[in-house]
């Protein structure tokens, strides 16, 4: 969610600072600006919608100089206008900010006593007014950043440029990423590691609270006792091929083909060479100590969480609560011996989640996180941190992070089963086994595109659908409703395929598909009974199984799509294919925008 890059370079910034800004569209924006500061004089330009509105309004409108600012904003307060764009600009001082300023109405205040108003309707502004402010009253840059960010409250990554100064940025985070890119007389800052990866693979992330005096020469750390400190510096090996398309039309495409290799990696991480044992990194955990586990997370992270849910009390005997995590810590829930706290976030940056595990540290035995980022805030600040190997995911919408968070959790599941004596050494070698043969079996998977492409076009057509499942695929039917209502705006819901006739099937008539994901296993007569109902008054019914239960199904069903046979504990990994496929291809063919769907960001960084 929003974007930040800032430039001391050798070079002209303002190419610099676009490209970078591209890099980072991934995260969601609805406009683009940015500032530099060139013989002395600072100016801006900015744009709403697309970063192509920018870049024609800079060939012209150019901007010369080699230090500046950049911002890809998602609207949080005020419209997404050019007036409420970044950068924001008061006197001499220009800020471009990630966050929500929460006591941005008391400095407003506190401006308007001081005959200063505001002219945009956003809390980022009051970061330039403040600082422009305290410039006024004789504070040198670094002073006036300094006493502006200790008046600040709330979450932010920011960055200020100075009018006059061509050798200086000031940046700080509190709650939300923000790092700073070393090169050969140059320096960076940046929301994240994509954004610097064309400019330095040297990166230092900023602690929380950390704020920094960024010149050619290097960096300042100060924490937020205002101790200068160090932090380390990383060699980050980010493969900028990952970003590119590949030959697909949609980055959502080509990560949906990328699952078998990226899977295949995260086994080979998560599972010895004989296949007989999970390995864990260090500390590892010890579930033979664990009494419950406590999971939280927000959208597809939470679905994923609610798959395994299914499968740690199911096979591990371990009991589970999954909570959304922007609710978790408002109910103060209580916190007894023997829990780990599971937290799972594809950026490892998440707001709500990284606050849920700030109210579980210290209450919980341990915390495990589960993240694509093995730098990020979250993992930092768990004491275990498992990575999902996913690669750089740019589509909006998760699809492999999703599949590959739910494999890095089934290996965990085994890893609990064989140290509780749920599982003995014959089974967990057997689950292993599967869990290898799983990147081939989605391969085969995807040969149904064709098949999804073709029913989506009906599908687009419609205004409703809902989806049902039972067990753990009533979670993988949540995850097909949530991909297709982001993507294609089409309203979608799932439901357990018993709760269908408690209310829902109200809903059914021949308008509104059904979408049924029922594998051929324990459960699937129960679901069949339930596709019956649809049927019998007048629903249409999609069945996603396998050739085994559209065999049983018997007739009257309106689509079929047959996936492969796999191990039960598998089929919602399988079964996410396709969840995307479908979704995907529905928003195709109604000519939204897949990989950057309306109002939605990549990673939520704010409340």
């Amino acid at each position: 969610m929003c974007g930040i890059i800032g430039v001391l370079g050798n070079h002209e910034a303002a190419p610099q600072l676009v490209e970078a800004l591209k890099r980072l569209e991934y995260r969601g924006y609805d406009s683009a600006g940015i500032a530099t500061v060139n013989n002395g004089v600072l100016d801006r330009r900015r744009a709403v919608g697309k970063l192509v509105n920018l870049t024609d309004h800079l060939v012209h409108n150019p901007l010369a100089g080699k230090i500046g600012i950049g911002h890809t904003r998602w609207a949080t307060h005020g419209a997404p206008n050019v007036e409420n764009a970044h950068p924001h600009r008061s006197g001499g001082v220009a800020v471009v900010h990630n966050g929500i300023i929460e006591n941005f109405r008391e400095l407003r205040a506190f401006l308007a006593a001081h005959q200063i108003g505001h002219h945009t309707d956003t809390d980022t502004e009051t970061i330039a007014l403040l600082a422009s402010y305290f410039r006024d009253q004789g504070l040198t840059p670094r002073d006036a950043a300094q006493k502006t960010i200790g008046r600040l409250e709330g979450a932010y990554a920011l960055c200020l440029l100075f009018e006059g100064e061509e050798d200086l940025l000031i940046c700080a985070r509190k709650g939300s990423p923000l790092a700073i890119g070393h090169g050969d007389g140059e320096m960076f800052v940046g929301s994240d590691a994509i954004a610097l990866a064309p400019l330095t693979d040297r990166i230092t992330y900023l602690e929380e609270g950390d704020w920094a005096i960024v010149t050619r020469a290097g960096a300042e750390i100060r924490d937020a006792a205002n101790e200068q400190v160090s932090r380390p510096t990383k060699t980050i090996n980010l493969d900028t091929a990952l970003t590119d398309k590949g030959g697909y039309k949609h980055y959502m495409a080509k990560e949906i083909a990328e699952q078998p290799t990226v899977l295949q990696g995260a086994l080979s991480h998560y599972i010895d060479a004989d296949a007989t044992h999970v390995v864990l990194p260090e500390p590892g955990i010890d579930f033979t100590k664990v009494e419950r586990l406590t999971m939280v997370a927000c959208g597809t992270a939470y679905l994923a969480c609610f798959v395994a849910k299914y499968w740690f009390e199911q096979i591990a005997r371990l009991p589970v609560e999954v909570d959304v995590a922007s609710e978790f810590r408002y109910r103060e829930p209580p916190v007894t011996k023997g829990t780990v706290g599971l937290f799972v976030s594809q950026s490892g940056e998440t707001a709500d989640t990284l606050a849920a595990l700030r109210y579980m540290k210290g209450r919980a035995d341990s915390i495990v996180s589960v993240v694509n980022v093995p730098e990020s805030s979250i993992a930092r600040e768990s004491d275990l941190a498992l990575p999902i190997f996913a690669g750089v995911e740019v589509g909006v919408a998760s699809t492999k992070a999703f599949t590959c968070q739910l494999m890095t959790l089934a290996t965990l599941v085994i890893r609990a089963g064989m140290d509780r004596g749920t599982l003995d050494a014959a089974q967990g070698a057997q689950m292993l086994s599967s869990l290898r043969q799983l990147p081939g079996i989605i391969n085969q998977a995807l040969t149904i595109e064709d098949r999804a492409a073709e029913i989506a076009v009906a599908l687009a057509d419609a205004e409703d659908i809902l989806f049902l499942g039972r067990g753990p695929m009533y979670p993988l039917a949540m995850e097909g409703a949530l991909k297709l209502k982001e993507i294609s705006y089409i309203h979608a819901e799932a439901y357990a395929s018993g709760e269908l006739k408690h209310g829902p099937i109200a809903l059914v008539d021949p308008y509104v598909p059904v979408i049924v994901m029922a594998p051929r296993d324990t459960l699937f007569d129960k679901t069949v009974s339930n596709m019956q109902e649809v049927m019998a008054r007048g629903g249409k019914v999609l069945l996603i199984t396998d050739a085994k239960g559209a065999k049983e199904a018997g007739d009257g069903v309106w689509e079929t799509i047959i996936m492969p046979e796999v191990d039960p504990f598998l089929a919602p990994i399988l079964y996410a294919v396709p969840a995307q496929l479908l979704a995907y291809h529905t928003a195709v063919a109604k000519g939204t925008d897949v990989d950057q769907p309306r109002n939605l960001a990549k990673s939520v960084t704010v409340e």
